[in-house]
């Protein structure tokens, strides 16, 4: 069982912009010094709460900042970008990571990006994510000339082309054939974790979504790859979970509770973007729960593990006997409404809860 840190980030709409940028590098910097071994940043342009406008910047600043944490995009939006240029910014993220990228990739989830980008039209997005990620693997695949041509997007280089200066040639990434791809996935019977699994790339289970959902999420990732004539390892499977651990179950209670802390708000946040969309039932603790009896307290007591480390331990046990075995437990990164706690929470979830969590992997593993 391997750590790891999935940020949206959100925060507190309030808060300076620069600070909580400043909070979030410090976080994944703690992670890599925990020995957490990867983390996932995403991408919004237009809400202030989630607004890491660019997890390829963000994480640049974090190269020499880091050792030997992976840094991961969770997700570039697809549709948001050309696909050239996608490809040329990840190949020369990834050479100067040392190798040390994954390229999560996705449709987009944000309302007001889609609005901005002019891409609202939900049945258009997923194309234009494939065609997309099938550009930018061919253009790392090959040597100008360069003409693909898709329903939403061109690339094409064939007359500007010296080949004894190089020009006309693309970036390619450090990482060979390319760098790990992975997908985010968060409907139940998830038509994402099908792609993924027949196409070999690593799942990313949402932390924002009840045991039931995230365990459809390997079944359709395994039927897709063994219909491809692939074996699907669920050591590459990532599953997200928004934990706290603290000293006492007390001390916990005290946080998760508080009307106006960040639990409540992230997903009373997230429950407002999924009622735009018609999508409560990805926050339904039952498939048959009515849509009335959703709300943001619900989610919390349903979807936030919380406690001592031993109690945060029998519950992540609990949850892993429901949804079944998987290799990475990826920690959400929450707003630092109070830095001292979340600090702590890092530690002893690294510290304390891992390495007993990962000595029961590996017992049910082998029974």
């Amino acid at each position: 069982m391997e750590l790891g840190l999935f940020m949206m980030p959100l925060h507190h709409p309030q808060r300076d912009y620069l600070t909580v940028l400043e909070e979030d590098r410090e976080a994944v910097i703690l992670a890599d010094q925990l020995g957490f071994g990867e983390v996932w940043i995403g991408e919004h342009y237009s809400s202030k709460p989630e607004q890491i406008t660019s997890p390829l910047i963000f994480l640049a600043t974090l190269i020499g900042a880091t050792k030997s944490i992976r840094l991961g995009t969770g997700v570039l939006n697809l549709p948001q970008a050309h696909p050239a240029r996608v490809a040329g910014d990840a190949a020369m993220f990834d050479q100067l990571s040392g190798g040390r990228f994954m390229l999560g990739i996705g449709p987009g989830g944000l309302p007001s990006d889609f609005e901005l980008f002019d891409k609202t039209d939900p049945a258009l997005r997923p194309a234009m994510m494939t065609e997309s990620i099938d550009m930018i693997l061919k253009i790392w695949q090959q040597d100008p000339p360069y003409d693909l041509q898709g329903d939403h997007w061109s690339v094409s280089i064939k007359d500007a082309i010296w080949p004894e200066l190089a020009v006309g040639s693309m970036a390619k990434p450090l990482q060979q054939p390319h760098p790990p791809v992975a997908m985010s996935i968060m409907s139940p019977h998830s038509s994402s974790a099908k792609m993924a699994g027949a196409r070999g790339w690593i799942p990313v289970s949402a932390n924002f979504i009840p045991a039931w959902n995230v365990k459809t999420h390997w079944q359709g990732y395994q039927e897709a790859a063994e219909a491809a004539g692939q074996r699907a390892d669920p050591s590459n499977w990532r599953v997200a979970r928004s934990i706290l651990v603290t000293e006492s179950d007390a001390e916990a209670a005290d946080y998760v509770q508080n009307p106006d802390g960040m639990f409540r708000f992230y997903f009373h946040y997230l429950l407002t973007l999924l009622k735009s969309a018609g999508a409560e039932v990805l926050f339904k603790a039952d498939p048959d729960q009515s849509d009335a009896s959703v709300t943001a307290q619900s989610a919390v007591e349903t979807m936030v593990i919380a406690g001592s480390p031993n109690s945060v331990l029998d519950q992540l046990v609990a949850f892993r006997d429901e949804v079944g075995p998987f290799g990475h437990l990826a920690m959400t990164g929450h707003d630092w409404d109070d830095k001292a706690l979340w600090r702590r929470s890092m530690t002893l979830l690294a510290d304390d809860v891992l390495p007993k969590l990962d000595q029961h992997a590996k017992a049910s593993t082998a029974a």
